[in-house]
This record gives C-alpha cells, structure tokens and sequence, in this order.
C-alpha cells in the first residue's frame, strides 16, 4: 500500500519553471526547443532530423559532460594520458580492439541515414563543448578535481564497443582452466548447461599449462571500468586516509561479480495483451540491470522532430532511444546470452614470430604500430598484432604460441544499442521486427507492444555459427574450428501474438524445444526464478494497471526461499536460538522486504548454503573458474545423494541446521544479539550507497558531495526486484519503465540516482530516494502534459 500511495503522490505535484535560457549554436539549421521537466528528462522539438540528433548530443553533453569524457577516453585509448603508466595496458587493449573497417558503411549500418544522425549528434556534442568553454563556469566538478578539459568527438567515439555486453571469452577460458583441472564430465555436472548439452572436451593440442598463462590481461584491462586514484586529483582534495581500505572493498565486489556474472546481472521484460489488462490495451514493462553508478549508465530523453517521436531510455553517448515508445508502439530488451566470442590458440613459426599456421601454412599477422600518450613519461610506440581471425592478446615465444580473441562484434553493427535508431520508427511489429535485423550486439530479447493489440519478441544479436565445437573452451586457431558465417539475426527464435497473451523475459532460457539453429544458440543461461515469478503473477487472472505492473517490477518475493525454507519444517535444533530463527522462517512469506527479520535471516542462511555447496562440490583448485547456480544446488538439496553421505537425507537435513547455525553466528557478529535490529535493509546490511568514480580518491567531505545514499534496501539476486547478492547493493535496474499503449501519456519511469552528471546539479541525486523506495514519476508523451511539469527552457537558435 505504501507504494501505491507514493507513486500517485509522485504524480500529482508539478513545480514551475525556475529557468529559461536562450542560446544561439553555429551548425542549426533552424531553432530547437528543449524542455526539461521536473525529473530532469529533456523533451526535445526540433524541425528536421539533423538538428533533433543535434540537439540530443548537445543536451546529452550538458546533463553528462564528464561521464562523456571517461568515454570519449575509453573508447580512443588515452586513459593514460590523464592517469599515467598504470593504464598502459587498457589503453593498448582498446586500440587493439578498436572497429577499423569503413566508417561510413558502419554509420549506415544502424540506419539509412546513420551517417548523418551520428555525425549530427557528434556536432552537437562538440557545439557544448564550445560553449562550456566560453563559459568556463558551466566545466563541472570533476574536470576541476582532475585539472583537465574535456575534448572534442568524433564518430569513431560512439561506434566504440568497449561498454557493451560483448559475449563470453572471459567464462569460455574460466571454463577451459576448470576443463584442463577436473575433465569435462565433472564440468559438466557441477555447471548448468541447457538446453542442449556441449562439447567440453579440449583439443589434445592445446597444453593445460598455457591456459593459466594471463593470456586476457589486454582484454580484461579493456574491458574493466576506470578507477581513479588520489594521485590524479589536485592535491588539496586528495584522500590520504583510507584510499587502499576502499579500492580493496570495491576490488572484492567487482571480482564477486565477475565470479557470479550470470545471476548478478539480470533484467526483466514482459508485454501483456489487452485481455490481461483494465485498459484493454496491451502494456509493455522494462527494468534493465546493469552495474549501479553516479551518475547512472541509462539517460532519458524524448525526441520530437518530423518522423521521429520517441521517448525513454538509453546510454547517454548514443543516439537515440534504446528501450521507451512512439506513437505506435512500445519496446524493451533483455539480455539473451549470445556467444560472439573465440579464443584461439596458434603456433607461431620458431624463426619468425609474427608469423602464424593456418590450414598447414604460414600467415603473416598484421602488425599496426601506435603511438599511446602517457601521463609523466615519452609516449608509448606499441605493436598490435592480428590474425585472420582477430586481435593478439598474448604471446609465448619461448613456447612458440599465440592466442587471438576472434569477435563477432568486430563487424560492421557491433556498436551496442545503435541499431534501435531503426527501431524508434517503428510503425508495426513487423517494421520493428526488420529493424531488429540490424542489432548485433548484445544479444537481446526485444519485447514489443502496440496500440493495434499486438505484442511480439525478436531475439537479436550476432550469433556465429559453430557445427564442431560449443564455444565454451578456447580452440585451434589452425583453421579447424571455423564459423560457418552467422545465423541471420531474424532467424532467432520469435513470438507473435501468444495464445495466452502474455510473453516474459528475465535472462533465462526461452529457446522453444522446436528451434531448429541449435548451433547458434548457448549453453549457459540465468536462473528462472524471476522470469517464473512474473509469469505467475501476470497468471492470476486479474486485469493488470499501471500501478499493479510498478508493484510487480519491485516484487520482493524469493521463490529460492519458497523452495528450500520448508526443508526445515520437519528438522529441529536443541540450540534455543538456531529453534527460534526456524521458527521464524516457517512462519515468514518469503518476502524480502527491508523491515523483515526473517528476510535476514534467510538471506544470511541462503548465503551460507550457496558457500557449503560450493566447497562440497568444486574441487579447490577449481574453485577460482566455477561457481553454482541457485538451480544446482536447490535441485541437490531437494533431491540429495550421495553428495551428502551414505545417508543422504541426514547427510542434507544436517547440513541445513550447519548452515543455519552459520548464518545466525554471522548475523550475531554483524547485527548484535538483539534480533529486534536484525531488519535486512539496513546500513549494516542490505542498503544502496552508489559510488561516484572519483569517491574513493577524494577527502571524505568532497565525497559526500560525490557519493548517493546510503539507503535501505530489499531484494535479493532471485527476486524480480533484482537488488544483487550483496551487501550493497551493486546490480540492478535504476532505470524502469511501464508503458499503457491505449494513452501514451500513460507511462511511468524511473532513473537512478538522476538524469544529470555534476554533483552540483539539482538533477544530480533528485531521483534516488523516489528509486530506492520503489517509485516512479510519470514519463509524459504528449506537448500539453510535458509543458504542466517544465522546470527548465532551452532554446537553441541557429547562427
């Protein structure tokens, strides 16, 4: 109930603008106006589509300017230029992995007029830059604690791939270690591989050793988020206190993650015919899952100019929207694990190391030379090397070996999300099902909606086609583990108008037994608790509202717990307060709900079988390259063997009562022995403290002003309201949206912890505790609604 209320109280109350600004911009054709509501999402009107792009790049860089350099640096490979040597290798993974094919077909890839809807929305980015430089007041805080300027763009920049949900090489070489240590058959029992069963084996070529070489560092140093440290800043905001106690905090989450990828990053999608619906009109809803950040991945815009007029939600740096509506239909995506990765093994010849064997002879790489500017010191002049196949990424002379990551995402279109500029035209779900034609990277389940009635799935993504191997273990770069090109993206498994009127997503398996392209498919997907959990409650029989959908995408109910509390019903303990915590979880809901005692009880418990079952299972050596799914292990517990003992069911009932017993020592320690303050979103516990980049480098008074939260939290890895396995909460969806396609007006959203980058913004935090208490604002569509909430004016006018 007190959710309900929230949302309408955020309906209801509207402010007045508090400012107006007019600009003259050289490179307009005709004037624009942009009108930011109250929750800082920019509604923009333009005349023609040059100048809409135009603007959606200048305001993009005015609400983000900073985030826009780190990716500006990211994607040309000159982080070392402002953090110094310590970046050489992520710099020189990114140039290695940089698109170098023919730009301008790339642009036109994502759209017939990509060219100019890319170059239009780097200009305008550029055009803000001009300004902030004119107006050395607009630079924001973090340019100022780093002493450096942001610089200009170019298309290169947004095609850049370095963000995006890529494909699996760093599982596929964890896979082959574990391969190497324990043999695929034991692999094979102690992973979740579905729902056809792959090839583990390793070719007899390739010595185990050379697997637990560093053979990804180039790549992993590409691909890992920028952290800065106190020697990058001035020296009067330099934090001198506790810097390496923080970056080894974050370094632990982040290889948390890293170990747990599959369960902890997870998004929901779900479209609803009219029959399920009180409008009668179908309803589309989307809540994507990302790393949680300050500011946040996703950015909200709505762009109106003739032919376009689309709102919702993106990446700042690309143009367009990603996930929102038009006037015909809505859309939103999850993740549907597509393998577009390879790591290949070579021989390189004894005399000639540049020179590898293909098919029985020798091949010259490519070798590029490149010139890396480095903080402190002489710039860098490094080698990149390429196989036929792709990117260098190490090398072993005295073994005579090289390994190269072939990429799929490497083709033309392989830049994530830009494809949807096809789709934001979309008129049907067929046009919208043509445009998802074009979207190779990531793979995604694209969910659709419309006003007609209709509702629809496309799977996209590029998906290369293996006919002897699975792509799970690295392989022979000798030409005997080729693609046999890609499966055409349209032939990916598609829904149209179900007969039950609902299709849902949440990373889980939805291939149909049917399908017939096995061979482009993959092996290893989330767990289907959420999805399950949102089909059962789109199931009940009920027409669903807006408020009814908001209240299902921050559902907190465990159906892990549902499973494995009852376990305990028949045990009992001698020790008083392991009795009393079974208690209490025999009478709880298994709803993970920040006030709930029992909620920590059963997390901390939940926790300690995932551990136990880790060390009954997977060998120690193995332990660093497998982790369990929450499938597994529910499964070994419900049906327990021999794993347990020789009486297996003792064996399991014991090891449920250890866990337990486990979990309350550790919620005494953590909490205190007064149960009455063992709530689970707490400070102490579950919570949201989003970290600025620059936070663990700054003196604790300037972090306060970077840092968001903290703020109590439920949730867990496994309920919808995805609120990841940690402590602090460092996965989800602070971005959500719900769309009624019988009023376009009818939309809610949400974006974590707010639209704008400067901490000195009022759109810098605006949104947090709305997010953090599972609310949403309305996300208006039409001109007379958008003007009732206008909090700032912009125009722009032509030079």
């Amino acid at each position: 109930m007190y959710r309900l209320l929230a949302i309408s109280l955020f309906v209801c109350f509207s402010t007045t603008i508090f400012s107006q600004q007019k600009h003259t911009i050289a490179g307009l054709k005709d004037s624009v106006e942009i009108l930011i509501d109250e929750w800082g999402v920019p509604h923009i009107y333009a005349q023609n589509e040059a100048d809409l792009f135009f603007a959606q790049g200048f305001h993009a860089a005015k609400d983000r300017l900073f985030q826009f350099e780190v990716w500006r640096r990211q994607a040309t490979g000159t982080v070392a230029e402002i953090l110094g040597a310590r970046e050489l290798k992520r710099d020189i993974g990114t140039r290695l992995f940089q698109f170098r094919g023919d730009i301008q077909a790339e642009m036109n890839h994502y759209h017939p007029r990509g060219e100019l809807i890319i170059t239009s929305f780097v200009k305008g980015v550029n055009a803000y830059i001009d300004l902030m430089r004119k107006n050395p007041e607009l630079l924001p805080l973090e340019f100022e604690l780093l002493g450096i300027q942001p610089q200009k763009w170019t298309p290169e920049i947004v095609i850049s791939r370095h963000q995006g949900l890529l494909g699996n090489i760093q599982q596929e070489l964890k896979i082959g270690r574990a391969v190497a240590l324990l043999g695929a058959d034991e692999v094979q029992e102690i992973s979740w591989f579905h729902p056809k069963k792959p090839l583990l084996k390793l070719d007899s070529k390739i010595k185990s050793e050379w697997l637990f070489e560093d053979i990804l560092e180039l790549y992993n140093a590409y691909r890992r988020p920028v952290a800065f440290q106190p020697e990058d800043l001035i020296s009067t905001v330099r934090n001198g206190s506790d810097y390496h106690d923080l970056a080894q905090l974050d370094e632990a989450a982040w290889q948390r993650v890293q170990k747990e990828e599959i369960t902890n990053i997870g998004s929901n999608n779900w479209v609803v015919s009219g029959e399920h619906t009180q409008s009668g009109y179908p309803m589309m809803a989307n809540d994507p899952h990302r790393s949680l950040a300050s500011p946040s991945l996703r950015y909200m815009a709505h762009l109106v100019a003739p032919g376009w007029n689309v709102i919702g939600g993106g990446e700042p740096e690309i143009p367009g929207i990603s996930i929102g509506h038009n006037e015909h239909g809505a859309w939103g995506l999850t993740v549907f694990r597509t393998d577009a990765e390879d790591l290949l093994l070579y021989e390189t010849h004894p005399d000639r190391p540049n020179q590898y064997k293909y098919k029985g002879q020798w091949e010259q790489m490519l070798i590029i030379k490149d010139t890396i500017p480095v903080k402190g010191q002489q710039p860098e002049i490094v080698e990149l090397k390429y196989t036929r196949h792709g990117p260098v990424v190490f090398e072993n002379s005295k073994e005579q070996i090289a390994w190269a990551v072939r990429c799929g995402w490497l083709e033309n279109g392989g830049s994530p999300y830009l494809a949807s500029l096809r789709m934001n035209q979309a008129k049907n779900f067929e046009e919208f099902r043509a445009a998802c034609n074009y979207s190779n990277i990531p793979g995604e389940n694209m969910a659709w909606a419309d006003k007609e009635g209709n509702i629809g799935l496309q799977v996209v993504g590029i998906a290369p086609i293996r006919r002897n191997w699975s792509g799970l273990v690295p392989v022979l770069g000798d030409g005997s583990y080729e693609w046999e090109g890609y499966l055409p993206i349209i032939a990916k498994p598609n829904i149209h108008n179900p007969e039950s009127g609902m299709i849902v997503t949440a990373n889980e398996n939805i291939t149909p037994t049917d399908y017939e392209y096995w061979d482009a498919i993959g092996y290893i997907w989330g767990d289907s608790y959420r999805g399950d959990r949102v089909a059962e409650m789109l199931a009940s029989g009920k027409k669903h509202s807006l408020i009814d959908m908001a209240n299902l995408q921050t559902d907190y109910l465990s159906i892990p717990a549902r499973n494995l509390v009852p376990l305990l019903r028949a045990l009992k303990s001698d020790d008083p307060k392991i009795e009393k915590a079974r208690q209490v979880l025999l009478k709880w809901d298994f709803q993970m709900e920040a006030n709930s005692t029992a909620a920590s009880i059963y997390h901390a418990w939940e926790q300690e079988l995932r551990s136990g079952m880790q060390d009954l299972v997977i060998p120690k050596e193995a332990e660093p390259y497998l982790s369990l799914q929450m499938t597994k292990i529910i499964n070994w517990l419900v049906l327990p063997d021999s794993k347990f003992g020789k009486n297996s069911m003792k064996g399991r009932d014991n090891f449920l009562l250890m866990a337990l017993e486990k979990a309350i020592a550790k919620l005494s320690k953590k909490l205190g022995t007064d149960t009455s303050r063992w709530q689970y979103g707490q400070l102490n516990y579950k919570h949201v403290y989003i970290k600025h980049p620059l936070s663990n480098a700054v003196k604790a008074d300037m972090r306060k002003q970077l840092n968001v939260g903290p703020l109590p939290r439920g949730g867990s890895s496994f309920t919808v309201n995805n609120t990841s396995s940690n402590d602090n909460q460092s996965h989800g969806a602070t971005f959500r949206i719900i769309v009624d396609t019988e009023n376009w007006d009818h939309c809610l959203g949400t974006n974590a912890p707010g639209q704008n980058g400067n901490p000195k913004h009022p759109h810098y935090r605006n949104l947090f505790e709305i997010w953090a208490n599972d609310q949403f604002f309305p996300l208006f569509f039409s001109r007379e609604k958008v003007e009732g909430v206008v909090s700032e004016r912009w125009v722009l006018e032509k030079k």
